[in-house]
């Protein structure tokens, strides 16, 4: 064995194992993309991108918010999921064919939805077609971002898309922004994420809630 050999960095059994591990999530996750490419679209479960700061709800908290969404808007409303594909994804699990969705997302991956798909940056806020404006019923937002800056851009946005109502998910310590842009109070619903994060989350409405002040 020649020198360069022997310097090789070698893995241990445990991370040899952790690597092993990951490529196949990825490998699986290729094939439910693929899957869901063909028309399977339940196959569509796509990991979340930290770098993108994404963090999923739980399905608990997704289902949550969907039933909350779909007795605001009734039978032949619109919702708009802002920076919110999980709540997206529920609601097109749960919702009648009467009601119009539409996921507003900078992850090109969930172009996946087609004409449901509308590509969003933040930092564009109102970058839309005209015939978006003021057209939801409701729109459920959740900024990327933890800060005033994206929220503000995000606010832009929501007042730009909703007829009327919000329903707004960010840290507990936007209250105080979120209330001056917005108009919303805080809920006594608590939304959880599947990934622990250490900031406290909170729901924000401007209207009388039927399941997150119980």
């Amino acid at each position: 064995m020649s020198d360069n050999e022997e310097e090789q960095p070698q893995l241990s059994a445990h991370a040899l194992a952790a690597l092993n591990e990951f490529l196949q999530e990825k490998k699986d996750q290729e094939e439910k993309y693929q899957e869901a490419l063909a028309g399977d679209l339940t196959k569509f479960d796509p990991t979340e991108d930290w770098q993108l700061s994404q963090f999923w709800y739980s399905d608990e908290t997704a289902e949550t918010l969907a039933k909350e969404a779909l007795a605001v808007v009734g039978d032949h409303g619109s919702i708009a999921c802002v920076s919110s594909p999980t709540s997206y994804k529920k609601l097109k699990e749960m919702k009648p064919d009467s009601v119009v969705l539409k996921c507003l997302e900078f992850d090109k991956r969930f172009e996946i939805y087609g004409e449901d798909f509308i590509f969003y940056d933040y930092n564009d806020p109102v970058k839309f077609d005209a015939d978006l404006k003021n057209s939801f019923d409701l729109v459920i937002a959740d900024p990327p971002f933890l800060n005033e800056d994206c929220l503000t851009k995000t606010a832009l946005t929501i007042r730009f898309l909703t007829k009327d109502k919000i329903l707004l998910c960010t840290g507990s310590v936007m209250e105080e922004l979120a209330g001056r842009l917005l108009s919303v109070t805080r809920c006594n619903y608590v939304p959880t994420h599947t990934s622990q994060l250490q900031n406290e989350f909170s729901c924000f409405i401007n209207y009388n809630s039927k399941y997150l002040n119980e």
